[in-house]
């Protein structure tokens, strides 16, 4: 990606960040936003891991058709960047590259477990602050994020 390329995602990511927030967030949001994704996945015939979090505790979890056990660890490795720098995982990996290096470079992470690939959005609830994570696997990771902001923002409206 050329630099005005990064610089513009970058500012579409933080403005979905800033935009693509809750008035709460409880089990049955988390099951309604994970069938949203599979819904959207399957009309597509998309095969994606999705996967939707409050804290730790996993409260959604699909495997289409197509993916692997993978795609699993790609979810939690994304998670787990979304945990540590409350921002998606697009969003932390573009920064990255802005700066000429990678999260794992940047921070002496273990590629093992985290990855700054697009697909984990946090869940971020109005006068609290990231509360969870909604994670997509199965894509390329600018579509796998892609796919999040869209069922986020259909979920929001």
């Amino acid at each position: 990606m050329d630099t005005e390329s990064l610089l513009h995602a970058i500012a579409a990511a933080t403005e979905e960040e800033r935009t693509l927030v809750f008035t709460h967030f409880d089990n049955d949001d988390a099951w309604r936003l994970g069938c949203l994704l599979v819904e959207l996945a399957q009309e597509r015939e998309l095969g994606v891991t999705i996967d939707v979090r409050r804290g730790t505790q996993q409260l959604f979890h699909a495997a289409l058709p197509g993916t692997t056990a993978d795609n699993d660890s790609w979810v939690e490795r994304k998670v787990r960047v979304v945990e540590r720098f409350g921002e998606s995982s697009w969003l932390v990996g573009l920064r990255a590259a802005a700066k000429g290096t990678t999260l794992n470079e940047e921070h002496d992470l273990p590629l093992q477990q985290y990855a700054a690939h697009g697909g984990s959005f946090p869940i971020r609830v109005v006068g609290v602050g990231v509360v969870g994570a909604v994670t997509v696997s199965g894509l390329p990771q600018a579509d796998d994020h892609a796919l999040v902001v869209e069922a986020l923002r259909d979920f929001l409206a």
